[in-house]
């Protein structure tokens, strides 16, 4: 198991990696934050990446293609295509792409969302078709690392869209006015 403050990330069984976490903001918001594709091209992927959506239809049979650019130059094509799609609950797919040859590039995905509150419990489980592929994917791309800083990402997104309650503005302009005038 892999822990950070706020994220877990669990080696299930030999074919599994599950993720999860707690986010401070509504279900409908995080369904939202990775299903908009403006949204989505603002956190997605590991610290350091840049993502350019070329497509994404949320819906069962739908695809979304992008690529993910490494800060180091490379890129990273990728393919999921949405087998279930249940709002604000469930996301499910089958991702493919990467580069030619790549035994890590295919692997289902399922994403839930579940309210507590005011809070979403996030819970990502990538089923790999073999082990060994599993492990591949750890090694090479550091996948674990990576899913936990990309939900990083997500969180510091959602905490920089969250709608603010207006007193707050408001006594944030008060002491900036405050401040000015010495």
């Amino acid at each position: 198991m892999y822990a950070t403050a706020s994220s877990v990330a669990e080696l299930a069984g030999d074919r599994e990696i599950v993720f999860t976490r707690v986010f401070d903001a509504p279900r409908e918001m995080v369904f939202d934050a990775w299903t908009d594709p403006q949204q989505v091209a603002q956190w997605w992927g590991p610290v350091g990446f840049t993502t350019a959506i070329q497509e994404m239809d949320v819906r069962e049979g739908g695809v979304w293609r992008h690529v993910m650019h490494g800060p180091n130059g490379m890129d990273f094509p990728n393919q999921i295509v949405f087998t279930k799609v249940i709002r604000p609950e469930l996301l499910a797919y089958a991702h493919s792409g990467g580069r030619k040859g790549d035994p890590g590039a295919s692997f289902h995905t399922t994403v839930t969302f579940q309210a507590e509150g005011s809070k979403t419990l996030l819970t990502m489980r990538m089923v790999f078709e073999q082990a060994d592929v599993r492990e591949h994917v750890i090694r090479e791309y550091r996948a674990v690392e990576g899913g936990m800083q990309t939900l990083e990402r997500l969180a510091g997104h959602l905490t920089n869209h969250s709608p603010r309650p207006p007193h707050i503005h408001s006594e944030f302009n008060c002491l900036a006015q405050l401040i000015e005038q010495g």
